[in-house]
């Protein structure tokens, strides 16, 4: 599974963090998410689901 966020439309609200922090963290830096672990990370659907920018491209 291969997993992106696309920094141009990313808010930085931190939904992706809450439900799957092990797959996501928050560049406080620039203000938006980041992928770090979604290797086996069952959260990452849910994360994608609940992103309210839709910024979160999950290709399995």
């Amino acid at each position: 599974m291969r997993v992106s966020i696309d920094g141009e439309k990313c808010i930085g609200c931190g939904v992706c963090v809450q439900i799957c922090p092990d797959a996501f963290t928050l560049d406080e830096a620039k203000g938006i998410a980041r992928v770090i672990r979604p290797e086996g990370a069952d959260c990452v659907h849910e994360a994608k689901d609940s992103c309210p920018v839709c910024c979160i491209i999950v290709e399995e």
